[in-house]
């Protein structure tokens, strides 16, 4: 069986969360990655940047769809939701785009329960993390890697 420490890449390029949005985007793209793990001064990962968060800066809003009920209306989804899109969408400092908490593995768990993860959820990078500090990162490029030297 093949670990994440196996094939992780250990040399990970972070951010901070007052990191300004425009390096992120410059660090992602000169280091053609996708995501960037946010760190604090302990090295604890508090949140991951990745392309998708940047691109939303580009979109267009979606305003809630509204009912009338008793003379008054009720959203059809979460406010919540609207103002943590437009807090991206506004994002000057990494804090404001990243997503908080991120899904994080340990360096000894297998590439196919991260592979699973990766599918499953949707995800690109995901940060590699050992009493609590950030060791690595591991994208779908590395899992690509490891097919193809051990088929």
């Amino acid at each position: 069986m093949i670990a994440v420490k196996d094939i992780m890449t250990k040399d990970v390029v972070t951010v901070k969360t007052a990191t300004d949005v425009a390096q992120a985007a410059r660090l992602l793209l000169e280091n053609h990655i996708n995501g960037l793990p946010v760190v604090d001064d302990e090295g604890r990962v508090v949140g991951i940047i990745c392309q998708s968060d940047l691109i939303t800066q580009q979109k267009s809003i979606q305003l809630p769809s509204l009912f009338t009920l008793l003379d008054g209306f009720v959203p059809l989804t979460s406010i919540k939701h609207l103002e943590k899109e437009i807090q991206k969408m506004s994002a000057v400092t990494v804090a404001d785009a990243m997503t908080s908490r991120p899904v994080t593995v340990g360096p000894d768990a297998s590439i196919e329960d991260v592979a699973t993860l990766m599918v499953d959820k949707k995800f690109h990078t995901i940060p590699v993390v050992k009493d609590g500090k950030l060791v690595g990162i591991l994208g779908k490029e590395d899992l690509l890697k490891a097919f193809i030297a051990h088929p």
